[in-house]
């Protein structure tokens, strides 16, 4: 596969900072905590992990964190050091990581696909009636794009931003997509309950979407919380979910 310059950085905001790879020849390092949880993996998912917290490290010290091990939390999700938020993402010839700074962001969601078509009768699982509906037209009028891969990972994207901040599940039903092709942006409207941020309930998200080479690439970042001040003093990010935010 020829690797495409860039995959996560094309639709990252610019105040938070990644890594990727395309492949898993450089060394990789692990702490011990995370030994212990590849224990017994194949050595194809030992060497995605490897390379990922690699790319998860090297992105944190762009923020001059040192390196931390970051272990899977009880929903698979990366539990970042304190102050900082993230995710990872790994598929077949891509790994990545993102983070940034919690008073920058509550939250990211970040995933990578393969530019296929999803396996045969699946794509109902993924996406609401009403999404058939549009990912039908989309086809119809821009058969180049496999949107049924795109929605897939768009919805694990909205997941990875929803999960450390409600610390609960979110099926691919609970979410719906409305997809901009030209923008190459994506709405989600959220049907769970559970995520409170700055005392209102979350209900949407937005997120940008990109096809580079052979890879689908999407991402989620949900804006840090603004508390307002008594008139006429500036205003500062309020910190976000203490699951996210552990100062």
């Amino acid at each position: 596969m020829t690797s495409p310059r860039s995959v996560i950085g094309r639709i990252l905001p610019p105040s938070a900072v990644w890594e990727e790879a395309f492949d898993d020849s450089a060394a990789s390092e692990l702490f011990p905590e995370e030994e212990a949880v590849t224990r017994g993996a194949a050595p194809q998912r030992v060497s995605e992990f490897r390379t990922v917290r690699r790319c998860s490290r090297q992105a944190l010290e762009k923020l001059g964190v040192p390196p931390a091990a970051i272990l899977p939390g009880p929903r698979r999700e990366p539990r970042w050091p304190s102050g900082i938020v993230g995710s990872l993402t790994h598929c077949e010839g891509y790994r990545a990581a993102a983070v940034a700074r919690c008073h920058d962001f509550a939250a990211l969601g970040i995933d990578a696909e393969p530019h296929l078509p999803l396996p045969a009768g699946l794509l109902p699982k993924v996406a609401r009636p009403e999404e058939l509906v549009r990912l039908a037209q989309l086809t119809a009028r821009y058969p180049t794009v496999h949107w049924d891969r795109l929605t897939f990972s768009a919805k694990e994207s909205v997941y990875k931003a929803w999960s450390p901040l409600a610390q609960s599940w979110l099926g691919f039903h609970d979410a719906a997509l409305i997809i901009h092709p030209l923008r190459r942006t994506f709405h989600a409207r959220l049907y769970a309950a559970g995520c409170v941020l700055d005392g209102r309930p979350l209900m949407a998200m937005t997120g940008r979407w990109t096809v580079e080479g052979s890879l689908i690439g999407t991402s989620v970042a949900v804006d840090a919380p603004v508390t307002a001040l008594p008139h006429g003093a500036a205003t500062t990010a309020a910190p976000p979910h203490s699951a996210i935010c552990r100062s």
